[in-house]
């Protein structure tokens, strides 16, 4: 691919991702709660393996997971990766099935040399999703909810490595997005009396990760790796807006602002702690495993008026994958990348006091593209949420995950005989 090309390319690319990304998450009555489903900043290739990056590095995989990894970039190497994720989802309540679907850009991210030992990284990637839509009947009348939105992470991110082997790293963020409830009420008394309760987060704020690695050479094919990550926790900025709206005769609508407030010192993330090892044999085969912990349960959600109360629950994560290449320099077929992997996730919302659980398995390939070092790389994912010890509503989601990611040989200085 030509210079322009790329350029081109990553414009459009960044263009497309900073309008759409929120609005195309999943659709789950559970992202309703807090500020919706989390996304873990995974690639295509490593939701594949279920979602590790802590203990993994590679100068052809950008790793957002863990910003130490940027400096084992290759020094003559530019890599641009972006990502696309298509979801089905067959959703269980009381024994009445449904069933959703969507899907869209997921993630844009860069990375590059800067010297020697330092490397950077840059790009667009989700922070949580909201997107439901549900009513229901009772005696005093009828409701319907919906919810839409999410924050997204614009990061920049630098890599140093004083010393073989053992590199560390940061990503600087601006975070972004708005979420929005709505809540449509009408009395059995009177159907045309409706009211709309509507609940707005506006996210303006500004976030900081930090990670380190460290590899130990075991002998000229072995390798073990040991990898953490820190995020701190942090008040939130931005503006939570309440409203509600009631339906005159006439057919206009008064406006009353239960709440307009300030997010700082009422919301809050929580602190994380992440941490993973692999073993590599051979620049072939790649086994990793990962531990995440957040300590949600501290975390501020200040209530607005008319709304649900939001309960929090400390979140823990596991996850596990092997990757393996055959040969590097084979047949074609030998070249293709070999993924799988799985994961167990103890979420962060609590519901009516049942804990929000899930589990999936995923399997993927990495395609070389002909003549190229450019890598298509193509995930199958299945996974399974639900509350427990009350099941509430049971969700299976069958996703397919595609990442493109580009590598191109910038930095090449050709001699001139």
């Amino acid at each position: 691919m030509k210079t322009y090309k790329l350029i081109f390319a990553i414009v459009l690319a960044l263009g497309c991702a900073t309008g759409v990304m929120a609005q195309n998450g999943e659709s789950s009555p559970y992202s309703m709660f807090g500020y919706g489903s989390l996304s873990d900043y995974s690639s295509s290739s490593q939701r594949a393996m279920g979602g590790v990056g802590y203990a993994t590095n590679s100068g052809r995989q950008i790793n957002v997971k863990n910003p130490a990894s940027y400096a084992h970039c290759d020094s003559l190497t530019f890599l641009l990766d972006f990502g696309m994720d298509f979801t089905g989802i067959v959703t269980t309540e009381n024994g009445v099935k449904g069933k959703s679907f969507g899907g869209g850009l997921d993630y844009v991210t860069m990375q590059f040399p800067l010297s020697k030992k330092v490397g950077g990284s840059f790009g667009l990637l989700p922070y949580s999703s909201v997107g439901y839509s549900f009513g229901g009947v009772s005696d005093d009348g009828g409701d319907a909810r919906g919810g839409s939105g999410g924050i997204n992470m614009l990061y920049l991110g630098l890599s140093y490595m004083p010393f073989h082997n053992f590199s560390i790293g940061a990503n600087v963020s601006y975070n972004f997005g708005t979420i929005t409830h709505d809540t449509y009420a009408t009395s059995s008394d009177d159907m045309s009396t409706q009211a709309l309760f509507e609940r707005e987060l506006k996210i303006r704020d500004w976030g900081i990760q930090f990670g380190v690695q460290y590899t130990i050479d075991i002998d000229k094919d072995n390798a073990l790796t040991l990898g953490a990550v820190y995020v701190p926790a942090k008040s939130l900025r931005g503006t939570a807006l309440g409203r509600q709206y009631d339906a005159e005769n006439d057919g206009t609508a008064a406006i009353d602002t239960v709440s307009n407030i300030s997010m700082k010192d009422r919301f809050s993330t929580p602190m994380t702690l992440g941490g993973g090892l692999s073993w590599t044999r051979d620049n072939r085969l790649t086994v990793a495993a990962d531990f995440t912990y957040q300590n949600w349960a501290d975390a501020k959600y200040e209530n607005l008026e008319n709304y649900e109360n939001m309960e929090f629950d400390n979140r823990w994560k596991v996850a596990a994958g092997v990757s393996y290449t055959p040969n590097p320099r084979g047949s074609y077929f030998r070249r293709v990348t070999y993924r799988i992997g799985g994961h167990f996730n103890h979420d962060y919302v609590k519901v009516l006091g049942n804990n929000v659980r899930d589990y999936g398995v995923s399997f993927g390939f990495g395609f070389p593209a002909p003549s190229s070092k450019t890598v298509i790389n193509i995930g199958f994912e299945y996974k399974h949420r639900a509350a427990y010890p009350a099941n509430l509503v049971s969700e299976n989601y069958f996703n397919i995950t595609v990442g493109i990611n580009f590598n191109e040989m910038w930095f090449w200085k050709n001699k001139i005989r």
